[in-house]
């Protein structure tokens, strides 16, 4: 199955923090270097072990060990929004993907769909030696093992990466999403569908992303000599424009009851969101479904750790969410309160059961997503335009 490969991902690396105090750590170090030296030297790819132009909080970000909120309050405070604004862009971009998402599901099931189809007829010709970086274009290859081996590529790389599978090797963008979704110690359905769509040229119409040889030569500090990639981008026909649907409504927790409360990689900080005299929580629980990954293992491990500590309760693992149901009810709770999840695997695994089972599955939205996501519903540039009430608004509160 192409989305959920057991044992998908590389050897766990300290470089991608997988625990809250590890991100934490990783903040403090890089807050000095996301003002101006993030926006000099953010494109340049320096190759594994060397991307220190970046803040590599990606994999903590996509997990919330550590909160987008927090993140660019600690930035404004040291640097200021005028010094910060190309980081405070980028990290808003994995808030607009998420948005968008929410408001266009059919996306992630339309791509899944077509994960499942294309990979029923056979993989194409070239795919193999795409994925296992014999493609002879020596910046893809090298871009192909590194993400076999470390399970990250810089976020510009991934870009050449995407438009030189699509563009050049004219290979599927779905099969190249579901590659990198395998792979990626940070992936995200929103992030990684909605970005290949953007390099090819499906998101933003008119606009597809052309990988240049001179830019890669100038950009990897001449690592890398690239030849034979495409200077047209022939655009993938899609068949209708996504249509948009509300973002979706949640059942809040209730504060008093008896509560489970279940731990996902959506969201692992959420002791800092409510507190214990709010809920009463009477275990906390995983579901070992949700990890798919020894990323996953890892990160959910520390943050029911965390949480087991912050409402003094047991905590616990299950194999699935019907065992998180069935637990629930052996423990007398009313309620199973969760992080909010979005359009992904977790967010379809308890859907399924939500139907099926009369105790109450609620959600934590954070205000965060609750303030921007309603603004993404368009292009990113559009988005951006409120990017300062948001930051003002949240910074004012985290002060």
């Amino acid at each position: 199955m192409l989305l959920s490969a057991p044992g998908r991902g590389p050897t766990l690396s300290f470089d991608f923090p997988l625990s809250r105090s590890a991100a934490q750590a990783r903040l403090a170090a890089f807050l000095p270097h996301a003002g101006q030296d993030y926006a000099a030297h953010r494109n340049e790819d320096r190759g594994p072990g060397r991307h220190h132009g970046v803040s590599r909080l990606s994999a903590a970000l996509r997990r919330r060990l550590i909160s987008e909120a927090e993140v660019a309050a600690a930035v404004l405070d040291h640097h200021g929004r005028a010094a910060a604004s190309k980081f405070l862009a980028e990290l808003f971009w994995r808030t607009y993907w998420k948005g968008w998402l929410e408001q266009h599901p059919t996306v992630w099931r339309d791509w899944r769909a077509a994960c499942a189809r294309l990979t029923a007829q056979g993989m194409p010709a070239g795919y193999a030696a795409a994925v296992e970086g014999r493609t002879g274009i020596d910046a893809f290859d090298a871009w192909a093992a590194e993400l076999r081996d470390t399970g990250y590529l810089h976020n510009w790389a991934r870009m050449q990466f995407a438009s030189i599978w699509i563009f050049t090797l004219g290979l599927p963008w779905e099969l190249g999403a579901a590659f990198t979704y395998r792979h990626f110690v940070d992936a995200d359905p929103a992030s990684n569908t909605l970005s290949w769509r953007w390099v090819a040229g499906l998101h933003t119409r008119g606009k597809a992303y052309l990988a240049d040889a001179e830019r890669i030569r100038s950009r990897t500090g001449g690592r890398f000599n690239p030849r034979g990639l495409a200077t047209k981008a022939d655009v993938p026909r899609e068949t209708c424009v996504p249509a948009r649907a509300p973002i979706r409504a949640i059942s809040a927790p209730e504060e008093g009851a008896g509560t489970l409360l279940l731990v996902t990689p959506e969201d692992l900080s959420l002791e800092t969101e409510l507190a214990p005299e709010h809920l009463a929580v009477r275990r906390v629980v995983a579901c070992r479904q949700h990890c798919t990954a020894a990323a996953d293992i890892a990160a959910v491990a520390d943050g029911l750790q965390r949480a087991s500590t912050h409402w003094q309760v047991p905590a616990m693992w299950a194999d699935d969410v019907p065992s998180v149901l069935a637990l629930a009810q052996a423990e007398g709770c009313a309620q199973i309160v969760t992080g909010y999840a979005p359009v992904g695997q977790v967010a379809e695994s308890l859907a399924a059961c939500r139907a099926q089972h009369a105790i109450r599955i609620a959600e934590h939205r954070r205000d965060w997503d609750a303030r921007a996501w309603p603004h993404c519903d368009k292009g990113y540039f559009a988005f951006a335009q409120q990017i300062p009430a948001i930051l003002a608004s949240m910074h004012r509160e985290l002060s």
